[in-house]
């Protein structure tokens, strides 16, 4: 394991331009986890990537929730610069999710670099947790079967996520656990996991009431670290309350860079090779 750091939060309060860079201009980043496929928060997805490639970010990956959205990743990636896409069913879907046909086919796109975002999710109602695990269990299926790291979405089921994990037989070579708000005990097992395990850092790493977050992320294995933001969800601080999207990356970047005791170009060019070795089809 790498040691990190305290864990202090020591993040800057002063930003550059819009209000959106760090005092100096990063090393290349890569957003992980966002969502220029929904067309109601991101009318001109475009517009929000070259947003994000002039202030650092050379790539980002977008994420579907169903086939329709999966479908969207993809174009979105065939027809912008830095964009790749990952596809699948969120799990709050899955009522509606009947099989994986569409997933696969779009896999085969030299752009698409993982399978998901699939999981288990406790919070809200709109599936049922068998419904979750159909769809969990057929999307973990295909990937097995073509090799392709998996993205995981988990909220309020470590436990239970966990659990089915230690159950599987067979692998995807990587796994990523988006917007990682487990324990460290829960992280332990996902690094146990017979594949490669990755945690994926959004914008709640840079809030105020996070102390205990950043705790659990300084003790992380630095090569297991991703930036993400979830856009438009999950806004960093200062901009909380407002929409996020991917140019609010470096928010990101030098919330982690505080929490593990380094500086955010360092943290810039770690995260940014973390996340090649993660997802393999990533250029």
């Amino acid at each position: 394991m790498v040691k990190s750091g305290s864990g202090k939060f020591s993040v800057s309060r002063k930003f550059m331009g819009a209000g959106i860079l760090p005092a100096g201009r990063l090393a290349p980043l890569t957003d992980t986890h966002c969502h220029l496929n929904l067309t109601d928060h991101f009318p001109d997805p475009a517009g929000a990537a070259d947003r994000a490639r002039s202030v650092g970010v050379d790539r980002m990956i977008v994420v579907g929730i169903d086939d329709e959205t999966s479908r969207i990743a993809v174009d979105l990636a065939d027809r912008a610069a830095g964009v790749f896409a990952c596809v699948g069913w969120h799990p709050t879907s899955a009522a509606k999710f009947t099989d994986v046909d569409v997933i696969a086919t779009l896999c085969g796109n030299a752009r698409t670099v993982a399978i998901g975002e699939i999981g288990l999710d406790y919070h809200w109602d709109y599936s049922t947790p068998e419904e979750q695990v159909r769809s969990l269990e057929a999307h973990w299926d295909l990937a097995c079967e073509l090799q392709m790291p998996v993205v995981f979405h988990c909220r309020e089921a470590y436990d239970d996520l966990l659990k089915w994990l230690s159950e599987r037989d067979v692998f995807p070579p990587t796994c990523i656990f988006h917007c990682f708000a487990g324990t460290a005990e829960h992280a332990e097992l996902a690094l146990n996991l017979p594949t490669s395990s990755y945690f994926g850092i959004d914008g709640p790493i840079t809030y105020k009431n996070a102390d205990a977050l950043r705790t659990i992320v300084a003790g992380l294995r630095v090569d297991r670290l991703l930036l993400e933001t979830d856009a438009p969800f999950l806004t960093p601080h200062p901009h909380r309350g407002k929409p996020n999207e991917p140019a609010m990356i470096p928010l990101v970047c030098a919330g982690l860079a505080g929490a593990l005791g380094i500086t955010a170009e360092e943290c810039s060019e770690i995260t940014d090779a973390n996340s090649r070795t993660a997802f393999p089809r990533l250029v």
